[in-house]
């Protein structure tokens, strides 16, 4: 959703429309769906500010600045979707964390097991997911990303039907909305190599079926005797300032039968696949 008027027409409560959501309706969370609205209302009024608070500077002195307000603007596009596990036991657990704010971490969707969706942070907004994590050039990748949490332990659940067949449906509105490319769905662990493993042994083949990610093909052709599996990795996204942690991460989202930070010829021959998708 874009804004093309003048700065004098945009009032609180235009922005409120569009910061303003509440996930839940139910009196169950009426506590913190308060503080939600409160914080989407201080955050409407910052943008609102004229000029925007800390962008004229006093060196330059008081007769030598001036706020001109453009019409050609417009608010956060999410480009990303970043999938993870919750590692924790129950749809109520994860949302009991997400109300922390000494934990800190939150996520856009959180779907549980059964398929329920719950969506907890407007998708216009930055969401705390990612943490320290690169994809390719982009550093900051809570604020070009929607996170979605998949309620899932991380060591023995099995990836319900139900569960995927809303994740998919979820992708399907999300990718149409944002216009999101077809690479850039991707896993916790495939940006924060080492730091993370989620989601773990999940069936990314099935999503990129649907046309969210890439995998590869059941033909696999030989790469060139030159290929460079680490100019590879980091054409893909990968940040491979430590490259086992790179080639672990790869190998947890294509591989995941043998997750070992050093490949195969077999791993070679996906890696250059999917390298060739890119």
């Amino acid at each position: 959703m874009l804004f093309s008027r003048s700065s004098k027409s945009l009032s609180i409560s235009a922005f409120s429309l569009v910061l303003i959501l509440s996930a839940c309706g139910s009196s169950k969370y009426a506590a913190t769906e308060k503080i939600y609205k409160e914080k989407a209302k201080d955050f409407s009024k910052i943008i609102n500010t004229t000029p925007p608070i800390g962008q004229l500077y006093d060196s330059l002195g008081a007769t030598n600045q001036e706020w001109v307000g453009s019409v050609n603007f417009g608010i956060r596009k999410p480009n990303f979707v970043v999938i993870h596990h919750t590692a924790q036991d129950s749809l109520a657990q994860t949302i009991k964390t997400f109300f922390s704010t000494k934990a800190g971490t939150s996520a856009h969707y959180v779907i549980s097991r059964d398929g329920k969706v719950v969506h907890m942070v407007n998708d216009y907004l930055r969401a705390n997911h990612a943490g320290v994590s690169k994809w390719g050039k982009d550093t900051d990748l809570n604020s070009s990303s929607i996170g979605i949490e998949l309620d899932n332990n991380g060591l023995t659940d099995p990836w319900p039907d139900a569960q995927i067949n809303s994740l998919l449906k979820l992708l399907a509105t999300l990718k149409k909305t944002y216009g999101i490319p077809t690479a850039n769905f991707i896993g916790h662990a495939d940006i924060a190599p080492k730091r993370k493993n989620d989601p773990k042994n999940f069936p990314w083949k099935k999503l990129a079926d649907k046309g969210f990610g890439y995998w590869y093909d059941d033909v696999l052709k030989n790469p060139p005797v030159d290929f460079n599996t680490e100019m590879a990795l980091k054409y893909i996204g990968y940040d491979t300032s430590n490259l086992p942690a790179a080639i672990t991460a790869f190998k947890i989202h294509f591989i995941q039968s043998d997750i070992t930070p050093t490949l195969t010829p077999v791993d070679v021959l996906v890696l250059y696949n999917v390298y060739t998708k890119y």
